[in-house]
């Protein structure tokens, strides 16, 4: 009797752990999302959160908090709706693409854009 109830709650638990799996967004998916974002639709002019049309402009920590995009959300915007020469990537990006990758830029700028 006791291995049968044990084997009933692991299979709730196995149960209830895969609906959380599938219902609830991974971190790790979010982050390889945002990187895979960045990839396709950034880095050809920002590799590294450097920038080859303009040095100044760069995606690192200094560079953002001296123009005021000090957050994921103003990195969101930009991305979004573009600032100065850059044009927006809404529609590239997709629904919620520029929070991802915002995230993810974010992430990056407060590491110094050392990837493991």
């Amino acid at each position: 009797m006791a291995v049968w109830l044990f084997m009933s709650m692991i299979r709730l638990l196995s149960s209830i752990l895969l609906a959380v799996l599938l219902l609830w967004p991974s971190t790790a998916l979010a982050v390889e999302s945002g990187a895979s974002l960045f990839q396709n639709n950034c880095a050809s002019c920002h590799p590294n959160g450097e920038n080859i049309i303009r040095r100044g402009r760069t995606l690192k920590i200094k560079a953002l908090t001296k123009r005021g995009i000090d957050s994921s959300e103003a990195i969101a915007q930009v991305a979004r709706e573009g600032i100065g020469q850059m044009s927006g990537y809404a529609d590239a990006l997709g629904e919620g693409g520029d929070v991802i990758v915002a995230e993810w830029v974010w992430q990056q700028a407060q590491n110094a854009w050392i990837q493991g």
